[in-house]
């Protein structure tokens, strides 16, 4: 069988969920039994999302192969179970950056290099390469931002091109839009779909399927409207209604036969009723749990929601394997003083400091910390979260009263965080960092090895500032331990205090690799202690 290609598009306002739909239809093909990856191709001229405010555009995504994407392929790995890279996150500023390369090597002499065909070229090359491995049956690729944008327009000029290259069966169009509704007129209004499908058609693309974003029910009536409008085949018309959880967006396809249209018009021999078991029984577990906990987040960017949207849906993950709803209460760190501290953490069950970079709410997470850290609260440090850890300790158990990250202070007495050896001579910010999935070795009889049940393990990382191992014997001896190493540089990955119920952090990133049917074993242990905590605070 060829490779078959689903290209997924959006018009009327962003923000609708295409990631989640291309997820959700992923989801119910791969349920099949077929092969299934999915590619996001974003419209801004940044080579990748490494280097933007998290206010800007939400979380970056890393890879396993140290790729840092749009917060997207974490929705595909986390429904798919399957891992992403570099090939599958994709930017006008790396296609630019592609084509004059190129151009400077000479590989269009004499010629002019244009949008049409250099520019499309280079991005049909990249939509049709995870296609060429043999690895998938079906690729499919999200277009970021929305019909119509003009950062958009190459990226659906190289659809148009490859609909009229690729065999009929072995390509679809799925257009995703907004029906909304005017509570003055208690009615539905189909007239912004029928305008995005029309711009869809001028740039040359024909929508196999129209799903629509909706908060009521589409009548059969409006359905027929907009297929007879939008010259779609009655029936392609497919109501995507406001659902309760993300995860019920896949069963939600499957009523509405998104699936078997898509192997229909894609002429594949697989007409078998997608396995939803495990999917099914994860939804159960987190609508209707036995216990709830409430754990808040102390991060920089808590007004965004996107900004820790993997750490959220580790929770939610987390949650389900420990029959519990985890209530996830974010606490802004530049807000935290030693005064208000125990007010602000009042009631909760456990926390967690989340990552970040730059000076800006640092001292906010050191109150917070140290606050657990003598309360015995169940804590858990990701990234600068755990430096942050490191810093209070060494300041208020070993005394060091200006003890920092160079990160903050290059000018501390004691650098208990110090950037790493080989980013000291690094000047370029984008793609430099320490990224990527990195072996690690555990200590028997840590938590850490309790917790994941092996003493070797992989995690990915994104990071350029590292504990410094001069201070190791240091804090050990005063009873925080490094119980997670890399093998090769002996970077310390976790540090934990055995005299705390549950006090662990992480130089890595494990919300990366949570998904619903794995959830990751530190967000799990977490969980896990935070309804110990409350029964016995109770």
């Amino acid at each position: 069988m060829n490779t078959k290609y689903i290209f997924i598009t959006g018009g009327v306002a962003s923000s609708l969920g295409k990631g989640i739909i291309a997820s959700s239809l992923a989801k119910l093909l791969q349920a099949r039994g077929l092969r299934v990856t999915i590619q996001k191709f974003d419209p801004y001229i940044n080579i990748d999302p490494g280097t933007l405010n998290p206010y800007e555009h939400g979380e970056c995504y890393v890879t396993e192969d140290g790729a840092e994407t749009d917060l997207d392929l974490g929705h595909y790995e986390r429904f798919l179970g399957v891992y992403t890279s570099q090939a599958n996150n994709v930017t006008t500023g790396r296609i630019y950056h592609t084509v004059i390369t190129k151009e400077r090597e000479g590989a269009y002499l004499g010629k002019t290099v244009q949008i049409v065909p250099h520019i499309t070229d280079e991005i049909k090359r990249r939509m049709l390469l995870l296609g060429q491995t043999g690895d998938y049956d079906i690729i499919l690729t999200e277009i970021g931002g929305t019909i119509g944008d003009m950062e958009s327009q190459p990226f659906v000029e190289a659809v148009r091109q490859l609909q009229w290259e690729l065999p009929e069966e072995d390509c679809m169009s799925i257009h995703l839009t907004l029906i909304p509704y005017l509570s003055a007129a208690k009615e539905l209004k189909t007239k912004p779909t029928q305008h995005s499908v029309q711009a869809l058609q001028q740039g040359g693309v024909k929508p196999d399927v129209i799903v629509c974003r909706t908060e009521h029910p589409l009548s059969a009536e409006l359905r027929r409207k907009i297929a007879l409008f939008c010259n779609v085949r009655p029936g392609h018309v497919i109501q995507s209604i406001d659902a309760w959880s993300i995860y019920q967006v896949p069963l939600n396809m499957h009523e509405e036969h998104l699936d078997e249209i898509a192997v229909r018009k894609l002429q594949i021999d697989n007409f078998a009723v997608p396995e939803l078991g495990r999917w099914r029984t994860f939804l159960e577990r987190i609508k209707n749990p036995s216990h709830e906990v409430e754990i808040v987040l102390v991060g920089k960017y808590v007004e965004l929601q996107d900004a820790y949207k993997s750490i959220q849906e580790a929770f939610v993950h987390a949650g389900a394997a420990n029959d519990c709803r985890v209530h996830v209460r974010t606490l802004q760190s530049e807000t935290i003083t030693p005064k208000n501290v125990g007010e602000l953490l009042k009631g909760a069950d456990g926390i967690l400091v989340a990552p970040g970079f730059g000076e800006r709410g640092l001292e906010g997470k050191v109150h917070a910390i140290k606050y657990v850290r003598e309360n015995g609260i169940p804590f858990l440090g990701i990234c600068l979260g755990m430096q942050m850890c490191v810093v209070e300790f060494a300041r208020n158990v070993l005394g060091y009263a200006d003890a920092s990250s160079t990160e903050k202070d290059p000018d501390t007495t004691h650098p208990v965080i110090d950037m790493m050896e080989e980013q000291k001579k690094t000047t370029i910010k984008g793609g430099t960092m320490r990224l990527g999935a990195y072996a690690c070795t555990l200590k028997e009889g840590s938590l850490a090895a309790s917790l994941y049940g092996s003493l070797a393990i992989r995690e990915r990382h994104r990071h350029r500032y590292e504990f410094n191992s001069e201070y190791l014997d240091e804090f050990e001896k005063h009873g925080m331990m490094a119980t997670g190493r890399n093998p090769e540089t002996g970077l310390v990955e976790i540090v934990e205090l055995p005299s705390h119920p549950f006090f662990i952090g992480s130089q890595f990133h494990p919300e990366y690799k949570s998904t619903p049917e794995n959830p990751h074993p530190l967000f799990k242990g977490l969980v896990a202690a935070a309804l110990e905590y409350k029964k016995v605070k109770a």
